[in-house]
């Protein structure tokens, strides 16, 4: 009879003694694979983009920022501002005042993103016409070809 021992490669502990014991959270994940999709994918997600273009104004604290981007629920907010503090791209301030205030603000590496999304806002503004009449020749052969095959369906 086997015995199954369970194996856990996600925590790794030091074995140093007692009080300066840590522990790490080993993750693994498609970034590993390819490295430039995980930047990309951060960057490239819509309020990823909004706050980092937001935060190059001015520091804002948590509720400014509620406010300002109205479509936002407060917990992707949160999980946003997260995901750009541990890619480096956005700092968090504590302030010791009475409620504890937050303020979020963008560190070198967020400002030299700033650049290359400039560039793509432009492109995006510049294009805009030829993309719009684009989707709308699609669209029309899209519905066309849908109807016809409703006419085929239906005869």
């Amino acid at each position: 009879m086997a015995v199954k021992k369970a194996v856990s490669t996600a925590l790794v502990t030091s074995r140093e003694p007692e009080p300066a014991r840590e522990a790490h959270i080993v993750r693994r994940s498609k970034e590993d694979d390819c490295p430039i999709r995980g930047v990309l994918d951060r960057i490239g997600d819509k309020w990823s983009f909004l706050l980092v273009l937001k935060l190059a104004k001015r520091p804002y604290r948590f509720g400014e920022l509620r406010r300002e981007i109205d479509d936002i629920s407060q917990r992707m907010l949160t999980q946003t501002l997260r995901n750009l503090q541990r890619d480096g791209l956005v700092a968090r301030t504590v302030f010791p005042t009475t409620p504890p205030s937050v303020e979020y603000s963008l560190t070198d590496l967020g400002y030299s993103l700033l650049e290359p999304m400039r560039a793509l806002v432009a492109w995006a503004e510049s294009h805009y016409d030829t993309i719009k009449a684009a989707r709308i020749k699609f669209d029309f052969v899209l519905d066309s070809s849908q109807e016809k095959s409703e006419l085929t369906v239906n005869a």
